[in-house]
């Protein structure tokens, strides 16, 4: 008996961190090894990355998900039994086809995921390694830097300001456990430095744990988070900088950028002009998603003025689809791109992404998403990827230092080397 044949699968309604139900899985495999996941969910969801499947109606306000529960259930199900779980290729095409062939109103991406994964995790409790050590094989793990959410806006914090996220990046720290204790005291002064402004919603906290402050402007919103650094003791462009999470898909309609916290409306090469202006004034290490979805134009020319002084990261733009990510490629749209699992709904296919960024010679951030679980196997897929970089959200909420601990995990227990920063 092949003790790694996938036996049984379960699925069930669990909640994510905004209280809405996602698509839990457990896989079974024949030697009694289990993987047991909970599918996480955005807020901010790009066009083009792959859809999932909700039930709509009055229960959960539309956001159940018990057809989706049924899809893993009637139809992967029974196309998964008895596949060899060490064959994640294998796998997930037989939950591609399934997915076709029951069409798009009974299984979502969601449901694929859920399945997806489990069945990694399974494959690795069946060999007893982590899902990061199956994923990379030999040699020492490579910890990513972490990217914190200080300030949020956009979808993440009910757009008090137009740009979603303000994150800093201790990249002078020497460990990942100082990295963290670098960002968890600029997330602390943060609090202070907005308190002391007259901003008492600061003890609140936005989708990703980050601060929702209605500031005066985008770009004081960069100034805060300057500031928590230097409160924090430490040098900004030296020791920690900036990071930019623009979304500007959700303030981009009719060919133009509305930033409507500020009352101005601006075409591509005027915001574009208002980023360098940003990168003369602060240090600033990547903006992601600093033009909309399907701004193709926009992303050449943005890519050709500043591409060689910050990481510009295609989120929305790449959806973590291959296809779009060999259109950024040829038309040098972009120097970096987020990876998000459940924008592919395919383990398999996700690394196939992350494999031709790397060979592109992009930098790669795996990230989670604004509806998370307690689930930590994001940062396994950080590791084991070596993406260089991982973004989850602040030291705040639990479904964020999930993460955070089990990267603390690996340092502390396991033959590591610290990405550091380029």
């Amino acid at each position: 008996m092949i003790r790694s044949r996938i036996e049984q699968v379960q699925a069930w309604e669990a909640l994510d961190s905004r209280g809405r139900p996602t698509v839990a899985a457990r896989v079974r495999l024949t030697g009694g090894a289990t993987g047991t996941t909970r599918v996480p969910s955005g807020a901010s969801a790009g066009s083009h990355e792959a859809r999932e499947l909700r039930d709509g109606g009055d229960r959960y306000q539309g956001y159940g998900v018990r057809t989706a529960v049924a899809g893993v259930i009637e139809a992967l199900e029974p196309a998964v039994r008895g596949l060899d779980a060490n064959d994640q290729a294998t796998v997930d095409a037989a939950i591609e086809q399934a997915a076709a062939d029951a069409g798009p109103d009974r299984v979502g991406a969601n449901s694929t995921l859920a399945v997806s994964i489990a069945t990694a995790l399974a494959a690795a409790d069946q060999e007893g390694v982590d899902l990061a050590c199956r994923l990379a094989g030999d040699g020492p793990l490579l910890l990513p830097m972490p990217m914190i959410n200080i300030v949020s806006g956009g979808a993440h914090a009910g757009s008090a300001i137009d740009l979603q996220d303000f994150l800093v990046v201790p990249h002078g720290a020497a460990s990942f456990a100082e990295a963290i204790a670098w960002a968890q005291a600029v997330r602390q002064r943060a609090v202070e430095v907005a308190r002391r402004r007259g901003f008492e919603e600061a003890v609140l906290v936005a989708d990703e744990g980050g601060l929702g402050l209605r500031l005066e402007s985008n770009e004081a919103a960069i100034g805060l988070v300057i500031e928590a650094i230097e409160a924090a003791g430490l040098t900004p462009g030296e020791q920690a900088s900036v990071a930019i999470d623009a979304a500007a898909t959700e303030f981009y309609a009719e060919g133009a950028y509305r930033l409507a916290a500020e009352d101005r409306v601006l075409t591509a090469e005027e915001l574009i002009t208002e980023y360098a202006g940003w990168l003369d004034r602060y240090p600033i290490v990547s903006i992601e998603d600093p033009l909309a979805e399907d701004d193709w134009a926009g992303w050449q020319t943005i890519t050709a003025r500043l591409g060689g002084h910050c990481d510009l990261i295609g989120d929305d733009l790449f959806v973590t689809q291959r296809d779009r990510l060999d259109r950024g490629i040829a038309e040098r749209s972009a120097n970096a791109i987020l990876i998000k699992v459940n924008q592919n709904g395919l383990l398999s296919r996700t690394q196939d992404v992350i494999t031709a960024a790397q060979r592109a010679g992009f930098r790669t951030v795996v990230s989670a998403r604004s509806g998370e679980t307690e689930d930590a196997w994001v940062a396994d897929l950080a590791v084991g990827w070596r993406a260089g970089q991982i973004k989850v959200g602040s030291t705040h909420r639990s479904e964020r230092t999930a993460k955070w601990n089990r990267l603390l995990e690996f340092e502390a227990t396991a033959d590591t080397e610290w990405a550091g920063w380029p």
